[in-house]
Formats: structure tokens, sequence, C-alpha cells
């Protein structure tokens, strides 16, 4: 048979309490069945002593109840009531909706997912907590910059761990008047200048004025027209270079622009590409006569 009455939502769910048994004093423990009772607010109380009802006239913490004065000890408790917050039921599976739940209500701690939860991990589609992997990305591997007058700019390269550089030139100013040259590192310590390639170089550079700088087996590679230290002289240049594995033949491509001491605004681009070398190591930026003098650049690593 089908229920009748009031909605189950609608039932009131109402505790009897202890009596309590006063002596003088003003605040009390609150039991149920000889145990101690926590009620959800002293607004949830409903208490009668000697015949009078009481509320809202005392405070309840856990499951002391404080009358804030002394009861008579010849008093009577006729009552305590419990007032819930309805009928308490165990919901059916997949009726809660995500409308019924709170924003932010669902901490981690809840989740079944397996692994470490913490800042340095994420939640994979097979609901697993999983480090990100360190085999993939552009890293920033810092930005120098000069500050006074130097030969040359070595940048070595960790090729075990790259595949390919980028380089981010700002700035960078001559002390004097001069063409500005690049070489790409092959083999051993970058200090050595006999370390950089001779030869074996196809290389190609050209300008937007149409002139072509370039043929194989150059010993460096010209990336600039004149430039100095005047103050709107300066050269700036995006580089990427792919550092080559195995088969792959390395390359370096720039694309740049600069104010020549004419005071042009010149962009250039060009590929300088190794044939007989598996990687390059490193490079190096100098001057054709004097010092570098300002500037800065940034190196990225990507993996």
């Amino acid at each position: 048979m089908a229920y009748i009455g009031r909605d189950t939502d609608k039932i009131s769910n109402v505790e009897v309490l202890d009596n309590i048994t006063f002596d003088g004093s003003s605040s009390y423990t609150l039991q149920k069945g000889g145990s101690n009772f926590t009620p959800s607010s002293a607004n949830n109380i409903l208490i009668s002593i000697d015949g009078v009802v009481q509320a809202g006239n005392f405070t309840v913490s856990s499951s002391t109840i404080d009358f804030g004065t002394a009861v008579a000890g010849t008093s009577t408790c006729d009552f305590i009531l419990h007032y819930g917050v309805g009928l308490i039921t165990t919901p059916s599976d997949g009726t809660v909706t995500t409308a019924k739940l709170a924003d932010s209500s669902v901490s981690l701690a809840k989740l079944t997912a397996t692994g470490t939860k913490d800042a340095t991990t994420f939640l994979r589609g097979d609901n697993t907590f999983a480090t990100p992997s360190d085999n993939v990305g552009i890293v920033n591997l810092g930005t120098s910059t000069i500050s006074t007058g130097v030969s040359q700019i070595d940048i070595d390269f960790d090729y075990s761990t790259y595949k390919r550089m980028l380089i981010y030139w700002e700035g960078i100013q001559l002390v004097s008047d001069a063409n500005m040259y690049m070489r790409a590192k092959i083999s051993g310590s970058i200090d050595t200048g006999s370390n950089y390639t001779s030869g074996h170089v196809k290389k190609y550079y050209a300008g937007f004025d149409s002139n072509v700088y370039g043929g194989p087996n150059q010993a460096y590679w010209y990336v600039t027209d004149n430039i100095g230290a005047d103050t709107n002289e300066s050269w700036n240049s995006q580089m990427t270079i792919d550092l080559g594995s195995g088969t792959g033949m390395p390359t370096i491509h720039i694309a740049c622009y600069y104010r020549s001491s004419a005071g042009n605004l010149d962009s250039n681009f060009g590929v300088l590409a190794y044939q007989n070398f598996s990687q390059i190591q490193g490079i190096r930026l100098y001057a054709s006569t004097g010092n570098i003098d300002a500037g800065k650049y940034t190196v990225w690593g990507v993996k």
C-alpha cells in the first residue's frame, strides 16, 4: 500500500532527551539514553521547567546547556525535546546531481584516484595522479646582460638534454663601428677558437636590400652590417638552433634587424647548415674589430 500522509521531507526528526536533575547549578549535561548528546544548536532545544516552557534563554556548547543563572534543586524538569532538520534518509544511487553540490565542496581527500595528490602532480584520465614529464617543453635557461666591453660572447649548449636552442638578442652594441660575426662550436672546449668550424659549412645569408652573403666552407658567419655605439645603433635578433642528432643536419636560423652607423634600419634573415657534424655544441658572437659593449641575451632550451 502506498504511503499516505505528508511528504517525507516534511516529517520532523524530534528526539526526546533525558530529564535533568537540578542541583542549584547553572549548567548541566544533556544526555539521551544515558549518553552525552550534542544538539544542532540551542535553537533546536525546547525544555520545560516546573511547567514553564523555556526557549532561547539558555546557551549550548557541545553537550553542555547553560541557563546563565542557578536553577534551584527543588525545580523539576518536565521534558527536553530536540528538534532536528527533518527525516534523515540515504539518497539512492545516482540521485545526487551536480546542482545539489555546493561550489568547492569536493576536496582532494574525497577523490579515489591513486598516486600522490600535491602541487607537483596532475590528475590523468585514468584516475591516477602523475608527475608531469620532463621530456617536453621549453625551459628558460636565463638572461645575461653585457655591462662592460667583451671581446666575444660564448654560449655552450647542453645538447644531451635539449634538441633545439632559442636565443633572443636585445640591444647589442659595439664599442666602435664594425661588423658582427658568428661561429659555431662543433667539438671540444668552447674556450678554444680552433674548435670552431672553418669549413664544411653551407651558408646563406640575405638582407632585404638584396645583398647576398654566402657560400660553402666559410670560417665565420656574417650576421650584421656596420654598427657601432651611437645612441640609435643596435642589433636585435631571434635565433633558432637545431642542434642535430644522428644523421640530422644541424642548422642555425636567424632573423634580425639593426640600425647601421649610416642610420639605416635593415632587416635580415639567414640559414647556416653543417654537412659533416652531428651536433652544434655552442656558438660564439664577436665583432670584426673591437669589443661588444652593451646589450643582453636570453637562452631557452627546447626538449
